[in-house]
């Protein structure tokens, strides 16, 4: 039985590198994905709320001089004005660049998928107006082949996928352009999970994320274009590609030559892939430089005919301060930055109208995180004070400008249509929870125990908004919770939190409003994740997960992820803030680009996890 999957991105254990699909030699595109069977509903992206004095146009077009070979298509591209090649594509990230090798590095700081690439990506053709990749979730609908070109279940318990058979590692030693085959992929897989070709355990970053692929048994290869994945029990279709498509770096294919050369890739001199860019230096703490792939076996969906990738290099900024990077933005040293606020789009659209913005939605909801196991936190009473405490309406009118929706969240963000539980759904009494009522919050903390409110502390990540904490804050004390903050590096503050060192709170991070695959959003508290920053131990939760994990279809894994959401926001696990709206800037010169989630950054949390793919088809024109 054939059925469309697509191997949907992101979870917060394993995340995953995922890269583009490509076309053979100078023929029309070859990926051919079975039609999906998936009802899921294609999740609605909020249209600019921007004020009208930023630009709301999101593309540039300018008359190139070194054009591609193209035609008129008749598509909806057209309209962008004809691709180019040459010119060097500038980014920045605001951490600095740690991973180089997936064995022993989660990718989350690191450019690995410039070089490496994944079996399925986002469809390069699709009009923008349907769906514009500005969520983390990529239903299957708009997902396509990449390293594989097609995939299907021969029964229930065994997935099937067909690899490109054009792809090649880049000419560099020791791979030296050899053909990517089916062995590849199963030796990645075996070296991370620890399931054979010497690897008996996995690898150490991994190991406490192994239970994620419990159910599979093994993976093997018909033949040299054939890869085999058998489970030891039925695989729900929505399951199994929040599954593997979460299977992180395991999907981001490095070459077993290099590894067996070296001993292991943490060296960036042995980065090698078969990737649309080179790595060719780096410098610690201050920037990565990379040139095309001149072997480069991917050529352009919309024009067939062209060979990837348009720009000539690619340079990489280590910039951890967000007020430099703008002013590299200003200068026009920067070709493109996202994860920008509503004021410093605002600024910039002042000084520099001529700077492109787009607005998309977070990926996540801003969450203050309580310790479940530290009192006064197990006390309901307590979360729900510090829920209302908390003016959310004010905060999206006034520090967010309008720009986003005055509501809380539930787990599943209010821009995943048919996973969602939003605000205007909830009953009566569970919005009274949320809304702000100081003196409510004052009644409840004395029924707690707690009538002169109490003192706590709350560690916070460096890359977080420390401003909307501080306004956390001072409401907070307006009801008797005194918070004392503590600033952390955001390296060293999420691998602090996942081992629960913080002593009460923490805040960096997102616990709701997620915008990834949903049925990953239950591991955020499921009893001994690591990444349940509030050490939540639930039965309760853990069951509800389980059935949500092993529902035959699409329909009841919707519906038990909706009575999660309703479940979650009853027991007050996290104090939600609003989920706000950001932007990105980028200058007229740079085309192709349309706010595509990971593109170019990863909010400095998460990295550019499809950063060679969409790199290697955006263009510069000169400027």
């Amino acid at each position: 039985m054939k059925r469309g999957i697509i191997w949907i991105a992101l979870t917060f254990v394993l995340i995953g590198s995922l890269v583009l699909a490509s076309c053979s030699s100078s023929t029309t595109a070859t990926s051919t994905t079975s039609t999906p069977t998936s009802t899921t509903t294609a999740p609605v992206i909020p249209t600019s709320t921007a004020p009208t004095s930023i630009p709301t146009s999101t593309t540039s077009v300018n008359t190139p001089t070194t054009a591609a070979t193209t035609t008129s298509t008749g598509n909806w591209w057209d309209s962008l004005g004809t691709p180019q090649y040459g010119g060097t594509l500038t980014i920045s990230l605001p951490t600095d660049i740690t991973g180089w090798d997936n064995y022993s590095d989660s990718g989350m700081t690191s450019i690995i998928p410039a070089y490496e690439e994944a079996l399925t990506t986002d469809d390069w053709t699709l009009n923008p107006s349907v769906f514009a990749y500005q969520l983390s979730y990529r239903s299957s609908n708009y997902e396509v082949g990449y390293l594989g070109s097609s995939w299907e279940f021969t029964n229930p318990q065994t997935y099937v996928v067909h690899l490109r058979q054009n792809v090649y590692w880049q000419n560099l030693p020791p791979a030296n352009g050899a053909q990517f085959t089916s062995a590849d992929v199963i030796w990645d897989f075996d070296r991370v999970l620890g399931l054979g070709d010497g690897f008996t355990s996995p690898s150490p970053y991994y190991a406490s994320s192994a239970s994620s692929f419990a159910n599979l048994m093994s993976i093997t290869a018909p033949d040299k274009y054939t890869v085999t994945f058998t489970f030891n029990q039925n695989e729900s279709e929505e399951a199994c590609c929040e599954l593997l498509q979460g299977g992180g770096d395991v999907l981001n294919f490095e070459s077993p030559l290099a590894v067996q050369t070296w001993g292991n890739l943490n060296d960036w001199h042995h980065a090698l892939g078969t990737g649309p860019f080179i790595l060719t230096d780096f410098v610690d703490g201050t920037a990565a430089t990379l040139v095309k792939n001149p072997n480069y076996w991917g050529y352009d969906e919309r024009y067939p005919q062209n060979q990837l990738p348009y720009v000539s290099g690619m340079k990489v900024l280590i910039i951890p301060s967000q007020p430099t990077a703008l002013a590299a933005v200003r200068a026009g040293k920067i070709d493109v930055i996202d994860n920008v606020s509503i004021q410093d789009a605002q600024n910039m659209a002042k000084t520099n109208p001529s700077i492109m913005q787009l607005t998309y939605p977070s990926g996540g909801t801003p969450t203050v995180d309580p310790r479940m196991d530290v009192k006064p936190f197990t006390d309901i009473n307590v979360r729900m004070a510090m829920q209302m405490a908390v003016n959310l309406q004010d905060i999206a009118s006034s520090y967010y400008a309008g720009t986003c929706p005055p509501y809380p969240s539930s787990m599943t963000s209010m821009y995943m249509s048919g996973w969602d539980y939003p605000y205007t759904q909830w009953p009566a009494s569970v919005q009274a929870q949320y809304a702000y009522n100081p003196t409510q919050a004052k009644t409840l903390l004395a029924a707690a125990g707690y009538p002169n409110g109490f003192n706590t502390d709350c560690v916070a990540s460096s890359a977080a908004d420390l401003t909307l904490l501080q306004i956390v804050q001072s409401e907070f004390a307006a009801v008797g919770i005194n918070m004392s903050i503590s600033v952390m590096d955001s390296a060293s503050w999420s691998p602090y939190v996942r081992a629960h060192k913080q002593d009460q709170l923490c805040y960096g991070g997102n616990s709701s409003g997620f915008t990834f695959p949903p049925l990953m959003g239950f591991n955020r508290w499921r009893t001994g994740y690591a990444f349940s920053w509030a050490n939540v131990s639930d039965p309760n939760w853990d069951s509800l997960r389980n059935q949500a994990v092993a529902a035959p279809t699409v329909a009841q894994a919707q519906a038990l992820v909706i009575q999660g959401n309703q479940y979650m926001v009853q027991q007050h696990w996290v104090v939600c803030l609003d989920t706000p709206n950001y932007f990105a800037l980028y200058q007229p010169w740079l085309h192709g680009y349309s706010g595509q989630v990971f593109a170019i950054s990863g909010g400095g949390v998460i990295g550019p996890l499809y950063l060679g793919f969409y790199t290697s088809r955006f263009w510069v024109t000169p400027h």
